[in-house]
């Protein structure tokens, strides 16, 4: 065939491990001979196999070979396993079915092949199409077979020029391994079939109306997805094949078997339509069809698509479709003389490519999804366009699943009524904390000393702790009113307002500078309190019904939900434990500590956290750390494995939160020695935490901007949907491991989900590392120094976040600082030559580690893939 339909199309020969067949089983009772005879089929199940088994089946009895069965035993025909590349396994087939249905066979339809993409040498072409014909006409040699048919491809012909049509006496030129085998195999016929009459059938490039032509398909989806390659072609774009639609190869094949007594003994026949589009005339009808105007294609030299396709699949590793010998064919020509099937078959083609495309786009348009399976395309990278084919402007309400949800909510909130009156028993707790704490007593704090990290003139310690306590004070009978309104299933607000009390409550010891410890720990986890039990306790408020109805989980497009609990209870984890850090770190700010321990700088803590850039803040700096920390843990733990499109805002707000943090981390730990003259450990293993969030938070915040984009194309209110949440259709229910999973379990799917380690990537991450060290392994100083640090610490930040696969472009940014590291010895001072072979060689090495996209785990995220290079 000029093309395979697909790379399945005789899948009893597709590419694996090869297995011999055992004993043969039991044969079952003979079934009832139909009246025209056996038909034995190889490549029974690939997609032309299925169609010929209809058109035969009411007439013959089918024996299909395959070396992949179907999963239920087809009613149609007798699905025997074979290996093409074993004399055994063919030899066992063969007998099973002589035992189940005789030795007399009508006709015999060779389909299996082996096939692929690359156009390379493969010995499975020899072993499996070239081989295996002759295994089998071997085999059939103690039967009595009326016809053997090949099925064999037109490229096996050298190509021609426009308006020579191509018969079968044309030169033979195969140019690539698959053709190759082909002809081989057509040469095996001729000297193997003994006293078997033979037909060889030299198809064109094989379609129907959910096209399932490899190249077409590809040709159509790039338009479809409006990829920059699709307006490129580097040949003449006035040349073309033919195709042949799918209902025209069957009528050949059983025309064939029809006149099996009357054909040649040894018959080749080309079949094909006699219609030949251009490349241009395909690009502009499949334009027009999809996007309403004529696509125009413009012609680039081949080796300058050659240069494309190699950075495409050396340098950025990306495996494209486009492989060398495309772009060497891709000037080819064919039309087809099909005169001698017309007089020995009476066969002509009923169909035409040209006419049967809009029909192709129309089952495309209505379900892109369907139509990408179909075609074994990536389904994920149309998720959008649809959900955008499903969904309406303004979904319809279903009352009984309403009333589901609602009675639910009902009741989960009548089990949780202990939640709100925990809030009241805090906020009772916080209104006698000022005298518990003797923030009222002046004398108590009288020589409390001034905050370290104080930048600015402070009230007095008295005024401060007073301030403090009234805060307290307040906040206490608010969290008793509001937590008391929050006992009503109406007044759902209301926990949200307890949930804001929370935070201030966690910012207010840092906004009054306490110089009471226990002033400090009692606002921090009283306020943690308050936002857990009024948010994280139950269903939080606000959620639209149509979001809470609907249970899918997992995006259109997606193969996990990036919001379970797998994902975030790490996430929750590293938080808390940057919380921890910080809040020591704060306790020194505060006063609360003589001194702040560093694991490896001796005293650079301290210089550090009580620097010109601590002072410039007007609250303990470290102390918003701690705070933003504990919020993200709190953020990380609410809603369920749906809140990326239940909770889109807190999503943003989780997100927001990580990703300021960690630029702030960072610039902080950039100008530590170049600023300040001094390290902090503490601050290194924040830092390093907060740049360990990022890639591990990157998908779900994909996730929701995906939702918010695809229900404003749907016509919905972006502003709503935003803040209530809401459903569209095309998800799915994650499957994958839960956070109740056995812990090797657990930590290996949150590890890997998302997110993998090239190779690449940890080059560069070391490179990252290692800049940072110059001033010890290199000896640099001054400028050179300080660049390195600086760029050490961008490339580790870069590197990290790009372990994320949605996040994986993001690698890029590091080829200009590569560029930099090979300028800067040139430009700065204080590097020795040492120094400066290193930078230029680590500058070299980072260009060339971040242009490979690296390992994926074969994770899918909807529309976003197609970023994913």
């Amino acid at each position: 065939m000029a093309e395979p339909s697909h790379p399945r199309l005789g899948s009893a020969a597709v590419a694996a491990p090869s297995r011999t067949v055992g004993a043969p089983k039991p044969a079952p009772a003979r079934r009832e001979r139909a009246k025209e005879g056996v038909v034995l089929i190889t490549g029974s199940s690939g997609f032309i196999g299925g169609a010929i088994i209809s058109a035969l089946a009411h007439r013959f009895d089918i024996v299909g070979l395959d070396q992949y069965l179907p999963k239920r035993q087809a009613a149609q025909f007798d699905a025997i396993r074979v290996d093409l590349s074993s004399d055994r396994s063919i030899r066992q087939a063969l007998q099973r079915a002589r035992a189940e249905h005789g030795e007399e066979i009508v006709s015999v339809i060779h389909l299996a092949a082996y096939y692929d993409l690359s156009g390379d040498p493969n010995p499975n072409y020899k072993k499996i199409t070239v081989e295996g014909t002759e295994r089998l006409l071997r085999a059939l040699a103690g039967f009595k077979v009326e016809q053997f048919v090949l099925a064999s491809t037109m490229l096996v012909h050298a190509p021609g020029a426009p308006g020579q049509k191509l018969n079968e006496s044309a030169p033979l030129q195969p140019k690539t391994p698959y053709p190759q085998s082909k002809l081989e195999s057509e040469r095996v016929t001729h000297a193997r079939h003994g006293d078997i009459p033979t037909v060889i059938l030299r198809f064109a490039g094989v379609y129907d109306e959910m096209c399932r032509a490899a190249f077409l398909a590809e040709q159509i989806a790039s338009i479809y997805e409006k990829r920059f390659i699709s307006r490129l072609f580097p040949g003449d774009i006035d040349r073309g094949q033919p195709y042949l639609h799918l209902d025209d190869l069957v009528d050949c094949i059983v025309r064939t078997i029809d006149r099996r007594k009357r054909l040649p003994r040894e018959t080749t026949l080309l079949i094909g339509e006699c219609e030949t589009p251009t490349y241009r005339q395909l690009q502009e009808k499949i334009g027009e069809l999809i996007h309403g105007e004529a696509l125009k294609t413009m012609q680039i030299p081949k080796p300058l698509a050659m240069v494309g396709q190699w950075v495409e699949e050396d340098l950025l590793a990306l495996d494209p479709f486009v492989q060398p010998w495309m772009i060497r064919q891709a000037g080819d020509h064919y039309e087809l003389d099909v005169s001698a099937a017309e007089r020995l078959l009476d066969w002509r083609p009923r169909h035409s490519l040209m006419h049967t495309l809009p029909e192709m786009i129309a089952a495309l348009k209505a379900d892109p999804k369907g139509w990408y399976q179909a075609n074994k395309l990536n389904p994920s990278r149309v998720a959008t366009q649809t959900v955008l084919a499903l969904a309406e402007p303004r979904p319809r309400r279903d009352p009984h699943r309403t009333r589901l949800a609602l009675e639910w909510l009902a009741r989960e909130h009548r089990h949780t009524l202990w939640a709100p009156m925990g809030i009241v028993a805090l906020g009772l707790w916080l209104m006698f904390s000022p005298d518990a704490f003797a923030l009222f007593d002046a004398a108590r704090f009288a020589d409390a000393p001034t905050p370290p990290a104080a930048g600015r003139e402070l009230p007095d310690a008295a005024t401060r702790n007073a301030l403090l306590g009234w805060s307290d004070i307040v906040s206490g009978a608010l969290l008793m009113l509001f937590g008391s309104l929050a006992l009503s299933r109406t007044m759902g607000w209301a926990r949200w307002v307890c949930g804001i009390i929370g935070g201030w409550l966690i910012f207010a010891p840092l906004v009054f500078w306490t110089p009471s410890a226990a002033a400090f720990v009692n606002d921090t986890l009283a306020g943690a309190l308050a936002v857990a039990l009024a948010v994280m306790v139950g269903t939080p408020p606000g959620i639209s019904a149509q979001a809470l109805t609907d249970k899918t989980d997992t995006p259109a497009g997606w193969s996990y939900s990036p919001s379970t609990y797998l994902q975030r209870v790490p996430l929750v984890a590293l938080a808390f434990l940057g919380f921890l850090i910080a809040r020591y770190l704060t306790s020194y700010q505060l006063g609360h500590v003589p001194a702040a321990w560093d694991p490896a700088f001796g005293n650079g803590t301290e210089v550090v956290i009580t620097s010109w850039v601590s002072h410039a803040w007007p609250i303990p700096d470290a102390g918003v750390g701690a705070a933003t920390y504990l919020l993200e843990a709190l953020t990380g733990a609410i809603g369920d494995r749906r809140r990326w499109r239940t909770m889109p805002w807190l999503v943003f707000a989780f997100g927001l939160m990580i990703v300021p943090l960690g630029v702030v981390s960072i610039t902080f730990i950039m100008i530590q020695p170049t600023l300040l003259g001094t390290w902090c450990g503490l601050c290194l293993v924040t830092a390093a935490i907060t740049v360990i969030l990022i890639p591990y938070s990157l998908d779900e915040l994909i996730a929701t901007v995906q939702f918010l984009t695809q229900s404003k194309r749907a016509g919905r209110s972006l502003w709503r949907t935003f803040w209530l949440g809401g459903s569209l259709p095309g998800g799915g229910c994650d499957v994958s491991p839960s956070i109740a999973s056995p812990p090797g379990v657990a930590l290996k799917a949150f590890l890997t989900g998302g997110v993998t380690f090239p190779r690449t990537l940890v080059g560069c991450i070391a490179i990252g590392v290692l800049l940072m060290c110059t001033r010890v392994v290199f000896g640099t100083e001054g400028a050179m120094a300080n660049s390195d640090h600086v760029m050490g610490c961008l490339v580790i930040t870069i590197a990290v976040t790009a372990l994320a696969e949605v996040g994986r472009p993001v690698r890029f940014l590091n080829i200009p600082i590569g560029a930099w590291l090979i300028l800067a010895p040139f430009v700065l001072a204080g590097a020795s030559l040492a120094a400066m072979i290193a930078s230029i060689v680590l500058g070299v090495a980072l260009i060339a580690l971040s242009l490979p996209r690296g390992r994926l785990s074969g994770e899918h995220y909807g529309g976003w893939d197609k970023w994913i290079v």
